[in-house]
């Protein structure tokens, strides 16, 4: 898994550049997948309510992940350029991209947190929809539900393990992004 991480980190940042995240995009890889799969397996509902779920089927989960990496892509900008460097890469190459380039920095993060929330969620919708099919007319619908539930679980593991990937790809390309000097 280390070396899966490192080189997702080396593919986008060559070099030393890239050293310093490694153990950041190991730990929000794990900590994603992992989260991912918990609700697969893990779901009590009682009334109605679910008490154990994904975390992140959770905006409020997947949004300080954004959060805490587009914060360190920016420290990371200020710490190799200083901050008279980072705030000039704003206006490079032409001055009025400025309000592109900060309108370009909420998308960034809205897009990397609410596209993990939302495949995972509608993941876990969809199983308790053909958990409820399943349940409401007894045997007969539960033959039916029960296969299609498994195969689900499955698709879901692998859009869990995909939008892991996915979220510590985008982390590493913001990271890129923030460190190389617009021309």
């Amino acid at each position: 898994m280390i070396d899966f991480t490192n080189g997702i980190v080396k593919s986008i940042m060559p070099g030393d550049e890239g050293k310093p995240f490694y153990i950041y995009i190991f730990v929000l890889f794990t900590f994603i997948l992992f989260s991912n799969m918990i609700g697969l397996f893990f779901q009590v509902r009682v009334g109605g309510f679910t008490f154990t779920k994904s975390p992140t089927a959770d905006p409020m989960v997947t949004m300080p992940l954004a959060m805490v990496t587009l914060l360190m892509s920016h420290y990371f900008s200020v710490q190799k350029f200083g901050f008279k460097g980072y705030i000039g890469n704003y206006v490079r190459p032409v001055g009025f991209l400025l309000p592109i380039n900060l309108i370009e920095e909420f998308t960034n993060f809205l897009t990397l947190s609410l596209r993990l929330y939302g495949n995972i969620y509608a993941g876990e919708v969809l199983i308790g929809l053909l958990i409820m099919v399943a349940q409401s007319m007894g045997l007969v619908s539960a033959v039916i539900a029960a296969p299609m539930t498994m195969i689900w679980q499955g698709f879901s593991v692998f859009i869990g393990a995909i939008q892991a990937y996915v979220f510590s790809i985008l982390s590493c390309v913001y990271f890129s992004r923030k460190l190389e000097r617009e021309e």
